[in-house]
């Protein structure tokens, strides 16, 4: 039963046209029409680790988004080997639509080094992913209300319909009835659905990029839940990965969003191994923009 992830089979599998040159398709799309961040950066870092030894692993990205991406049309993405050293190799990468850049990224390179000089933060203490609902049961259970407005019920169906290639179980889920305001933090399991296994670590990551993204800027709405969402996307996207990991293994998702203002948020995030390894650590900052009137109750 060796049941491939979707991400490894179709999403994060690139067409090489040239060298330092391949095309992308895509898999999921979001309601809003947009491509899915999390989709980009996967596959840049894709193409970028195409231009390195196999003994290099990714230690950073730096991306930012810079147009709006067509969903009708693939991605074109376009490496630079910017540096290759004797520890560190940096790489370019550009994705095209239409002719022009929608999306830039470098990504650096190491090759192992051991240092004495280690630490982390400890693992928040939650329960484990066995004792939680999935996003889809949570759902399912909201739609079991017979008060839900029939708006807010079809909203809830078209998202549970939705082939999001991520298994995800919050620990703390909020109260989807409610406009109060909750702290701009949230925590959940997350991991690939299907089987990746052990292979090359830049795969995992990949993986890990295009799942860091998903949910990840709503942490900064959470305070201001009485208002209408009109406008939400990134603008840039950074990670640092500090130790390996299984993306198809449950990893805690630690989110949390320090600033807003200006119409825009800026959002934090750790995901942890379940051993309390410190693995990736995230952040990024997008537009914000929402209705000026509180939005009416969903009962």
């Amino acid at each position: 039963g060796d049941l491939r992830s979707v991400l490894i089979t179709s999403v994060l599998n690139l067409e090489r046209l040239e060298v330092d040159l391949f095309r992308g398709q895509h898999h999921w799309v979001p309601a809003t029409q947009h491509l899915f961040g999390g989709q980009i950066v996967g596959q840049a870092l894709v193409a970028a680790a195409h231009a390195v030894s196999r003994d290099e692993q990714v230690h950073s990205l730096h991306c930012y988004f810079v147009r709006t991406g067509d969903p009708k049309v693939p991605v074109l993405y376009e490496v630079e080997r910017t540096r290759t050293g004797k520890s560190f190799s940096v790489r370019s990468v550009k994705a095209i639509q239409h002719g022009k850049p929608i999306f830039t990224c470098q990504a650096s390179f190491q090759l192992s080094q051991g240092s004495p000089v280690q630490h982390q933060f400890t693992m928040p203490t939650v329960p484990p992913p066995e004792e939680l609902l999935t996003q889809d049961e949570l759902i399912q259970k909201f739609l079991q209300n017979p008060n839900v407005a029939e708006g807010y019920r079809k909203r809830l169906t078209k998202i549970q319909a939705q082939d999001v290639p991520i298994d995800i179980k919050p620990v703390n889920p909020p109260d989807i009835f409610s406009s109060e305001p909750q702290e701009p933090k949230q925590l959940f399991w997350v991991r690939a659905r299907g089987y990746i296994g052990e292979t090359d670590m830049k795969v995992h990551c990949c993986v890990a990029a295009y799942i860091s993204d998903y949910a990840f800027l709503g942490t900064a709405l959470l305070p201001h839940r009485q208002y209408r969402i009109k406008f939400m996307v990134s603008l840039d996207h950074s990670m640092w990965f500090h130790a390996p990991f299984r993306a198809d293994h449950w990893m805690l998702y630690e989110c949390e969003s320090p600033w807003a203002g200006g119409c825009r948020g800026l959002v934090q995030g750790r995901l942890w191994r379940r051993d309390g390894v410190l693995a990736v650590t995230c952040a990024q900052e997008g537009v914000i923009r929402v209705e000026q009137t509180p939005k009416q109750s969903k009962l």
